[in-house]
């Protein structure tokens, strides 16, 4: 991506994105095919999921998030894909009980956000 566009798109972004690293599974509930994962980055609306063959863009999947003994799950959709990178993912429909540990797991990256910049 060149950089003004990555600039651009950056810009259209919802809310804060942090880096943040968990293990994940993708579930493409049609064919019920799943591909293991690795977050690298995490925002109020959607994820960065590392892997070497992702969906392809508009692929609707079940995202699946696991962090120490916290849980996550999303209906979601590929928003974009980068072969041999990843995945840009949108949150679609969050349970409740996993939209409260998608905001503690936030407000943990800010707080840790704001330490390394003291």
């Amino acid at each position: 991506m060149h950089l003004e566009a990555a600039i651009a798109y950056r810009e259209k972004r919802r809310s804060p994105r942090y880096s943040f690293i968990a293990s994940a599974e993708l579930i493409e509930e049609k064919a019920d095919v799943r591909i293991a994962s690795r977050v690298s980055e995490l925002s109020l609306h959607g994820c960065y999921l590392d892997m070497m063959n992702p969906f392809p863009t508009g692929t609707m999947v079940l995202v699946k998030i696991t962090a120490g003994d916290a849980f996550f799950e999303a209906k979601s959709r590929v928003v974009y894909a980068q072969h041999n990178m990843g995945a840009g993912v949108g949150f679609l429909q969050i349970a409740p009980d996993s939209q409260a540990v998608l905001e503690r797991w936030l407000d943990g990256a800010e707080q840790e956000r704001k330490r390394q910049a003291e």
